[in-house]
């Protein structure tokens, strides 16, 4: 495995986007436990483009117009709706005094659908992995996995150093209502811009 197969990867899932904001808010919203769960469903969101790539269904996907945009719009629903819900001080996005462990299945479930309802994903790893497997490669297969997993580590370990800062700053958040309010609407702002990001993408 070499370094640059590392440093590209940490770039990637330090770029911050949907999977970053949601564990992010979720820190905010209910410490860093919960933001230790949101990466745990966020990096299990990245499962079926993984495995979709590594099965060659990625190409079936780049070459279908249809199945890439009925996913494409599920993820800009989805995102518009966690915005909505920002908006309306409800969800992840609820900075609660006393968090909830009952709502942990809530909140990796989101997270899961934060990154599986992401076309990109699947496009991404149909175009990245094999720039670090060698056609001659004996266990092409077994590489991509292991590649695959790599990627998903290095997923969550970044996405629980956000969920740490954000669980930090957190008692700042609550101990002002204004600052509560900002954070929410820039929550929303960032969704809705992902999610026309998302809109305008092309397979």
């Amino acid at each position: 495995m070499t370094i640059s197969f590392w440093l590209t990867s940490l770039v990637v899932v330090a770029t911050p986007g949907t999977g970053v904001l949601y564990t992010m808010a979720a820190g905010l919203s209910r410490g860093f436990r919960a933001s230790i769960v949101a990466a745990i469903g966020c990096t299990l969101g990245i499962v079926p483009h993984m495995a979709a790539a590594i099965t060659g269904l990625a190409a079936l996907l780049h070459a279908s117009a249809l199945a890439f945009h009925t996913l494409k719009y599920l993820g800009v629903a989805y995102l518009l709706y966690m915005a909505w819900g920002a908006l309306r001080d409800k969800g992840a996005l609820t900075v609660e005094q006393d968090p909830d462990i009952r709502s942990a299945y809530k909140v990796i479930v989101s997270g899961i659908l934060v990154n599986i309802l992401n076309p990109k994903l699947t496009i991404f790893f149909f175009a990245f992995l094999p720039q670090f497997v060698s056609p001659q490669e004996p266990n092409a297969f077994l590489k991509m996995i292991e590649l695959s997993v790599v990627f998903m580590l290095l997923t969550f370990v970044v996405f629980v150093c956000y969920g740490k800062f954000a669980a930090l700053i957190r008692n700042h958040v609550l101990s002002r209502p204004k600052v509560l309010t900002w954070m929410r609407r820039t929550f929303a702002g960032t969704f809705v811009a992902l999610a026309a990001g998302l809109a305008f993408a092309e397979a």
